[in-house]
């Protein structure tokens, strides 16, 4: 094995990294401006391809390779801007620790489908990483929940709080076929029950019983010949010895009165449930 084969590898992943020690050097020096902004957009361009190398790491999560190329160029662009060369420290070095928590941000903020606290966040990813371990090898099975725990250095409570998060990531669609085949064309909404639109329809005839018990004999009386028995107007109005323009102004008049009254007993009752 020759020398330059054992060169070749040992080099680092970015030990094809520009020299732009100079640059940065120059941009240091300058005043916001003009010349500044374009000397900061030819670094950013040099040092573009490592920014897209560190978001391949995260490639096949769930994520499109290109938001992640965008997430780690913004924190390329981040760095461009906070980098002192004075402090002598490579500026790769400064780098990739930023990009990459950028995007390890992005995953955490951005890509939860149920929003979770950020410390049930990490339980999640501590348990799911002790799962994967224990769950190696050639009689690998599915770890208990104390084995877990043992594993992580979690308490038992911790695990279960992490493998209910692991649901949480990403959420499945109502219309996506059940068992991952679409042949049948049964969806998991088909299996779901429905709302009987006759218990809405229950509900508002019981808050208004007590409201038609309050209203004065003669607009009750025009209700139940209209809506109970099925009189049309100008019947009622030959019964009760009036105009039917009277008994529509009358029937009118009662329903919006009763709608106010039932509308504003739910809004109430709704106060009382949440108080």
């Amino acid at each position: 094995m020759t020398v330059a084969t054992l060169r070749s590898q040992s080099r680092h992943p970015h030990d094809d990294a520009p020299d732009t020690a100079a640059d940065f050097e120059r941009l240091a020096a300058l005043p916001n401006g003009p010349e500044a902004d374009v000397l900061r957009e030819r670094l950013v361009a040099a040092w573009l391809p490592m920014a897209h190398r560190l978001a391949a790491k995260f490639r096949n999560r769930g994520e499109p390779l290109e938001d992640l190329e965008q997430v780690a160029a913004l924190g390329l662009f981040k760095v461009v801007d906070r980098y002192d060369p004075s402090r002598g420290v490579a500026f790769e070095s400064f780098a990739i620790p930023t990009i990459m928590g950028e995007l390890k941000r992005h995953f955490r903020d951005h890509t939860w489908d149920v929003h979770v606290p950020r410390r049930v966040q990490d339980l999640r990813n501590r348990v799911r990483s002790s799962i994967r371990d224990l769950s190696t090898g050639v009689e690998a099975r599915q770890p208990t929940i104390a084995q877990v725990a043992e594993h992580s250095g979690l308490s038992e409570e911790d695990v279960q709080l992490g493998l209910e998060a692991l649901g949480s990531y990403k959420s499945l669609s109502l219309d996506a076929p059940v068992g991952g085949d679409d042949s049948d064309g049964f969806a998991m909404l088909d299996g779901m029950g429905r709302t009987e639109p006759g218990f809405e329809l229950t509900d508002w005839r019981e808050t208004a019983k007590p409201l038609l018990r309050r209203l004065p004999e003669r607009e009750r009386r025009i209700l139940f010949l209209r809506f109970f028995r099925g009189q049309t107007q100008s019947q009622i109005a030959r019964e009760l010895g009036c105009s039917q323009m009277h008994v529509s102004r009358l029937i009118s008049g009662t329903c919006e009165k009763l709608r106010r009254e039932a509308e504003a007993d739910r809004a109430a009752e709704r106060e009382l449930a949440a108080a």
